[in-house]
Parts: C-alpha cells; sequence; structure tokens
C-alpha cells in the first residue's frame, strides 16, 4: 500500500529508509515545539504578548503535523513544514507593536496579537492565490540552473552556521561579529565534537542512518556527562541550563481553546498592517522557495530546471500559513532541517508523513521530545554533516560565466551572512538582470525577471526599510 501510494520502488528508497529519514529530521527540528511557543508568548525576550504558551505549543505541533501531511499526500515531497524562524520573531517584535498602535486594541475590543494572527491569515490567503494563479511557480522557473546550485550551496553553509552557534562553537563578539568559543573544557563542545566524529565515521564506514545513529550516539553521551559531571564546576554550560533528563515520558497535552480561531482578520484589514501582510508575504515565498529549491537540487528532483509538481509543493505551503493562523500560531513555511532527511536517504512523502504523524505525537510525549529538542548541542553535528554536503552541488558551478556565477555567489553568502534564505534569494533576484542588462545579454532574462527585480528593490525601500 505505501509502496502504491508513494512510489518507493520508483524512487530507489524503502519504508525503513523512510522512515528513518522523517524521525531524523524530527529531531532535528523539534526545537521548534519549544522555542515558537517561548517566542510568540514573550517570556523569551521578557515581555508578555498575552499569547498562552501552552495552546501555542500545541497550535504549533498540529498545525507542523497538518501542513506536513498535506505535503506528504499531496505534493509527495520528503519536505516538513512548521511554524519559521524569523517570521516568529517578527510576528512578536514588529507585528504586535503594530498592531497595537489601532484604535480597537487600545480601546479594548480586541488584542493585538489577534490582529497580528489575522495578519499571518490575509498573507496565507494571498499566498494561495498567488499559488493557484501560477505565479510562484513562474517565479520558482525563473531561477537559472547556477542559482539553483547557489541555493542550496547557501543553505548548505546557513544550517552549518546554525551547527556551529547552536554548539556554542561559534559565539558573538563585539567588533569581530563572531568568533570561535576557545574554552574547549565546555562540556557543550565536547557533546558536539563527539556527534560529528561518530557521524562523520558512520557515514565513512556507509552505515544506513548514519545521521540518525549520530544524534542517538550524542544523547547518550549527554547523559553520561550530565550524570558524572559536577554543576558547581560547569554550571554554566547549556549541559547543565537547558539540559534535564526526562523524569517522565507521557504527558496530557495541553488546551489550544485560548488562540483557536481568535485571528482578527477585520482588524488587519487596515493600512497600518497592509507592509506587515506584504513583510510575511515575501518572506514566506522566498523562504519557501528557497528551501524548495535547496532540497531539491541535493535529493535530485530538479529535472530540465523544473520541479516537479512544484505548484502542489506551493500549495502545501501556503495552506500551512492559512491553517497556522487558524490555530493559533505565526506562519507555516518548509524547514531546511529537511535536507538532514535527503541525506538519510528520505525521497518520498512517507518521509514527510513520519515527520507529521511525529509531531502529533510529541503533544503526549513532549518530555522526550523536549529533552533531545531542549538541547542544541545534540543535533548541531547533524546540521554541520549536512550543511557540508550540500556544498557537493557547487561541482555543477560553470565559474567561467561571470553572469551567471557572481548573481549566484550573491546567493550563496548571503542566506548564511544576512542569516535569511529569502533575504539571500533576492540579492540573486535583484542583481541577476542588472548584471545581464550591463553585460550586454540582458535578452538572456525574461521579462519576468526584470519585474521581479524591480518589485524586489522598491518592496526593500518602501516597506522593509521602513518596519
Amino acid at each position: 500500500m505505501l509502496n502504491k501510494l508513494f512510489q518507493l520502488k520508483e524512487a530507489g528508497t524503502t519504508v525503513r529508509t523512510e522512515l528513518a529519514a522523517g524521525l531524523t529530521i524530527f529531531l532535528t527540528m523539534s526545537y521548534i515545539i519549544f522555542l515558537q511557543p517561548a517566542v510568540l508568548s514573550g517570556s523569551l525576550m521578557g515581555m508578555d504578548t498575552g499569547m498562552d504558551s501552552g495552546s501555542v505549543l500545541t497550535a504549533t505541533c498540529i498545525a507542523a503535523a497538518l501542513a506536513t501531511a498535506i505535503m506528504a499526500l499531496y505534493a509527495k515531497y520528503p519536505i516538513a513544514q512548521a511554524p519559521g524562524m524569523g517570521e516568529n520573531f517578527f510576528f512578536v517584535l514588529s507585528a504586535i507593536p503594530a498592531a497595537a498602535g489601532l484604535a480597537s486594541v487600545q480601546s479594548g475590543e480586541t488584542q493585538a496579537w489577534q490582529v497580528a494572527l489575522g495578519a499571518v491569515f490575509i498573507s496565507g490567503v494571498l499566498f494561495v492565490l498567488l499559488s493557484v494563479f501560477g505565479v510562484r511557480e513562474r517565479i520558482m522557473n525563473s531561477i537559472s540552473m547556477q542559482m539553483k546550485i547557489g541555493v542550496a550551496a547557501g543553505i548548505g553553509l546557513f544550517i552549518a552556521f546554525l551547527g556551529f552557534q547552536n554548539s556554542g562553537l561559534v559565539l558573538s563578539a563585539p567588533g569581530a561579529f563572531l568568533k570561535m568559543n576557545p574554552d574547549f573544557s565546555s562540556p557543550d563542545i565536547w557533546v558536539f565534537f563527539f556527534g560529528i566524529v561518530v557521524t562523520a565515521s558512520l557515514m565513512a564506514r556507509k552505515v544506513k542512518g548514519a545521521v540518525f545513529w549520530g544524534i542517538v550516539g550524542s544523547t547518550l553521551f549527554t547523559f553520561l556527562l550530565h550524570s558524572v559531571l559536577s554543576q558547581s564546576v560547569y554550571g554554566d554550560s547549556k549541559l547543565f541550563t537547558l539540559f534535564s533528563p526526562s523524569s517522565q515520558i507521557v504527558s496530557a497535552p495541553p488546551g489550544i481553546s485560548h488562540t483557536f480561531m481568535k485571528m482578527n482578520v477585520v482588524g488587519a484589514l487596515n493600512l497600518t498592517m497592509l507592509p506587515v501582510i506584504l513583510v510575511f508575504l515575501v518572506m514566506d515565498v522566498f523562504d519557501t522557495m528557497g528551501t524548495l529549491v535547496g532540497v531539491s537540487e541535493r535529493a535530485g528532483f530538479i529535472k530540465n530546471n523544473r520541479l516537479p509538481r512544484v505548484e502542489k509543493a506551493m500549495m502545501s505551503d501556503a495552506l500551512g500559513t492559512v491553517t497556522g493562523a487558524a490555530l493559533g500560531t505565526s506562519t507555516v513555511t518548509s524547514f531546511i532541517e529537511s535536507t538532514v532527511g535527503i541525506e538519510q536517504g528520505g525521497r518520498t512523502g512517507l518521509t514527510a508523513l513520519t515527520v507529521a504523524v511525529l509531531f502529533l505525537s510529541a503533544l503526549f510525549f513532549a518530555p522526550v521530545f523536549s529533552m533531545v529538542g531542549s538541547y542544541p548541542p545534540i543535533t548541531a553535528p547533524a546540521l554541520v554533516i549536512v550543511g557540508s554536503m550540500m556544498l557537493q552541488n557547487l561541482k555543477g558551478m560553470k565559474w567561467s560565466d561571470y553572469t551567471e556565477t557572481i548573481p549566484a555567489f550573491l546567493v550563496m553568502v548571503g542566506i548564511p551572512f544576512t542569516c535569511s534564505i529569502g533575504d539571500g534569494l533576492a540579492l540573486g533576484f535583484i542583481s541577476y538582470p542588472v548584471i545581464k542588462l550591463v553585460s550586454g545579454r540582458g535578452k538572456e532574462v525574461g521579462w519576468f525577471g526584470y519585474l521581479l527585480a524591480f518589485v524586489l528593490i522598491i518592496y526593500f525601500i518602501l516597506i522593509r526599510g521602513v518596519i
């Protein structure tokens, strides 16, 4: 039945491989289950948005499960979805403050977070319309092959950077932006390097599920360090501030009534909220597009510079955003952690369906998933290892054609340097037609490419530049 539904044999995969890939993806992105409530409730930033963290947690799991299930059964790609990082911080730090200035909020008729959810809902509806009318597919097909390679490599560098950051190996530094953590006595760094060595060794030995077993090994090593090290000596490490061995396995999920269907769509239909809606829309369009390109390029899904069923993949993402807003969470988007499952051999929607089921099960097994997801050094090695693999795509880059490779390079470095797939992709979309035109090869760019570059320039000047 599964083979008939997902064409496993045609994809060169098995049920076991797909399940293992799905589990690995889930483990690497499970942090969103606990981070999202902390962000949307405001507790992470020391503020109170009015949103109940328990309801947000349940909304996050259900929204991720539904969106990923749609991707699995409709688009049939091994790509997981959940509320996006970046969009959630924009929701709290920009959308809610913008809504707070509305007369209806100040009079007490509604709450700012409800209006902000309304803005997310509207952006999701617009997202659906862009998909229905083929605008998103046209944007996707306007990306040159060299740009697609740049996107895949850029995402690889980005997730590797996230791995270094999550492990504590890379720190922010005044005057230098970033620096390496020189304190190699930190148990967090021990866990990270242990995971790197185990995962890389298993991969070198061609052990199936190497990334997953690396995460399991890092978890066991974390248990060992937590039990034998002295908290009085290593109390400042993430090992003792974030990791806590689970005392129970099963727990009842929090209620969702506080946020379910509480978005205020009418309140969001206001000129004050228009820039917010457009930012949500553009961020979702380009983040999803960049992830689809990066994952698909690495998996070999792209044929003749086209991604089959691209319109279904994009519709899955759009419906996820609409559903997420209705449940009570911010913009749902495709997750770059899906690349971890690709490297595990995941090739069909069964991988994504596995992730969807695990998100639902997390509502009842939250203590276990919290233990792994709340301590980033456990999954950080997986991100670095997979990031290194994605650079293999650069072998297809035609470095002699500067009109192609320079825009592709801007995308490749723009994604990790701006910490945004969407912003990095925008750099490529703006530079590509300009460089082609000035080089006397403007006819190689279709009219849509010029229009898109113009719209993005206006967007950054008039909208992003003032929010």
